[in-house]
């Protein structure tokens, strides 16, 4: 079993090196200590288990578990943690890991036995609890020449979809993505209004409404020249929602 170990303190990823140096059938693959580099390691290693810190900075393990939720074939997950408020409950299906840190060793290989049994499915089970669970997300994952790029939620502007890619328009330019606008919309609703089945727009960027010359109203973009069109379904509610901000 090829394992990634993903925790922001060399000295906890050192410890699970250690824990596994004489075991035989696991293989520490690879390090990461964040959760962008997390990303990078798992297209470059494909790892058939990942444990992962949940508490790190900029992006932490449950945010990593959500992007790892659209991969085609995800590793199975342990979470790890020192914090007793992140508790077994917020994970309680059998398909989850959780290891509380100090981690021992007799912990840590009951964990990896329960893991190595898992099937596709009950890996996707996994994935899907932890996304349940990502209240916050904070980052769009992009490809772009081979290597991840990480967008701030608070830089985007809007997407807006073209058959099955999505164009997101942010501070430094704009990048496709393969996820759906629907699932933007379920994870990004509180800050980003639909205004047309092809589009979502930051409600925070939204700097008014205007009419072409054919009477079709635009939102204007703050900060940007962009206008992008309201269809007739969602009229209404942008209106309210400009007049009532």
């Amino acid at each position: 079993m090829n394992i990634l170990v993903v925790d922001d303190e060399e000295l906890a990823r050192k410890r699970i090196q250690s824990l596994l140096a004489d075991k035989s059938g696991y293989n520490v693959c690879a390090e990461a200590e964040n959760g962008a580099e997390a990303l990078m390691m798992v297209e470059r290693h494909q790892p058939d288990l990942i444990l992962l810190d949940i508490t790190m900075p900029v992006m932490d393990g449950l945010e990593v578990a959500k992007h790892l939720a659209g991969m085609p074939n995800p590793p199975a997950v342990i979470f790890t943690t020192a914090y007793g408020e992140y508790a077994l409950e917020a994970f309680s299906t059998k398909a989850t890991g959780y290891l509380m840190k100090p981690i021992r060793q007799e912990q840590l290989l009951k964990s990896l036995e329960q893991a190595r049994s898992l099937n596709r499915a009950q890996r996707s089970e996994m994935l899907e609890k932890a996304e349940e669970s990502t209240a916050n997300r904070k980052h769009i994952c992009a490809r772009r020449r081979g290597n991840l790029e990480l967008i701030p939620i608070e830089d985007v502007y809007y997407f807006q979809a073209d058959q099955k890619y999505v164009t997101v328009r942010h501070k430094e330019g704009e990048v496709i993505i393969e996820e759906s606008l629907k699932s933007l919309e379920n994870d990004l609703s509180e800050r980003f209004i639909r205004i047309h089945r092809n589009a979502l727009v930051a409600k925070n960027r939204i700097s008014g409404l205007s009419k072409s010359p054919i009477g079709r109203v635009k939102v204007t973009i703050d900060k940007i020249e962009d206008e992008l069109e309201v269809s007739r379904r969602h009229v209404a509610e942008i209106r309210r929602f400009v007049r009532e901000r």
